[in-house]
């Protein structure tokens, strides 16, 4: 495994970290297979992972419920006597505070889950403008300098999907944060705070972290043939996987890429490709922009599986409309995600259902408009499996 510095953290951390937003699952997303995610984790920890990444709702019920990955992380933890092994980290769900009590609450709460006395590296959640001016209005600054002193939380920062500006904003307003987590990958460079994002945390000296290095496994599934053209063209072959996570650990304000991992198969070919140096050439690096290029001419919508989304109140199935509608586009057989649409999703789950009660808008990390992303879906699929 190769370590990075993070920033003024001073901390060296594996440059793959365990994501575990997507843990394996029996049923239902809040009931995660301890058994298979153990054996995912051990050998995380054992091939040399020491960054562990969890946040209060990952694996809930619910989108704002307690979910159940802190409380894995920290059963499996204690357990197997690793926590003093792995660096640790979660995050406060910004949306939920809505008072300055709620943020020690939510933080107890969180260590009680993980069963420990300190976090390493304690993030605000996916902040938005409106959460971040909100979190603001009721001290978060003081509540993280009380964090620091006590010895609760050893290192803060927040993550976030919002635009250069307000990131940069929000690093200004604070000279404590020592991290900052952030989308990336080959195509997302100019969305988001991408590029110049990473290149203001550099600046700044804070720890940078990437999230979505696959882009919800996008770049890694259903390739589209006129991709796999262009990396055939490439000099060095190159799985996808390790085109997406190399293009990320060649740059030199990356220090940590973190991959939500949902087999143990993918947890030792990660591993594998973060424990190698593998220096893309110039010649490589423009068959990456030509590959972006040519997906950003495929994709539907911006749709990253992330699930914040769901569950829909109406019971539409969002997640898989939107990818049955990416795949697609980005595979050009329509006929084929028709059949998929039709078949794996429920009569009264498919885009059609969708009432426009906009209760899904303030959830999308991607800021999709997802009733009219649903109206495009059914526009594109009908309503029933006849027009092939």
């Amino acid at each position: 495994m190769i370590y990075n510095k993070l920033g003024k953290t001073g901390l060296k951390v594996s440059r793959l970290g365990f994501g575990t937003m997507r843990l394996p699952t029996i049923g239902s997303n809040d009931n995660i297979d301890k058994t298979e995610a153990s054996k995912m984790l051990e050998y995380g920890i054992e091939n040399g992972i020491n960054l562990i990444d969890t946040a209060y709702p990952y694996h809930s019920k619910t989108l704002e419920g307690s979910g159940n990955s802190e409380t894995f992380v920290g059963e499996f933890l204690a357990e197997n006597s690793m926590r003093d092994e792995v660096y640790l980290q979660t995050k406060s769900p910004s949306w939920a505070i809505e008072k300055e009590e709620d943020f020690e609450y939510y933080l107890d709460e969180q260590l009680k889950k993980l069963q420990t006395d300190y976090i390493d590296i304690y993030l605000l959640h996916s902040l938005t403008v409106p959460d971040w001016y909100k979190v603001k209005d009721l001290n978060v600054l003081d509540f993280l300098d009380d964090c620091l002193s006590s010895g609760k939380v050893g290192h803060v920062g927040f993550s976030s999907h919002i635009e250069v500006d307000y990131v940069i904003e929000i690093i200004d307003e604070y000279p404590k944060w020592e991290v900052g987590l952030t989308q990336m990958n080959y195509l997302d460079e100019y969305y988001q705070s991408g590029i110049m994002g990473l290149n203001y945390l550099k600046e700044v000296n804070m720890g940078s972290m990437i999230m979505e290095p696959l882009r919800g496994g996008r770049l890694v599934n259903n390739i589209p043939p006129e991709v796999n053209e262009l990396w055939q063209m490439a000099e060095v072959k190159r799985t996808p996987v390790e085109w997406a996570l190399q293009y990320l650990w060649n740059r030199d304000d990356v220090d940590c890429v973190l991959s939500g991992m949902t087999s143990l198969d993918q947890v030792k070919e990660n591993i594998e490709i973060a424990s190698r140096i593998d220096k893309i050439s110039d010649y490589d690096q423009e068959i990456i922009r030509e590959v972006a290029r040519t997906y950003r001419g495929f994709l539907g919508n911006r749709c990253t599986r992330c699930g914040y989304c769901m569950p829909c109140p109406h019971g539409v199935d969002i997640i898989n409309c939107l990818t049955e509608y990416n795949i697609a586009h980005m595979l050009n057989d329509p006929k084929a995600s028709a059949m998929q649409y039709f078949s794996l999703i429920d009569d009264d789950s498919r885009a059609d259902s969708c009432v426009n009660c906009e209760e899904c808008l303030p959830f999308c990390t991607q800021m999709l408009n997802i009733p009219e992303e649903l109206q495009k879906v059914y526009e594109y699929f009908g309503s029933e499996f006849d027009h092939f």
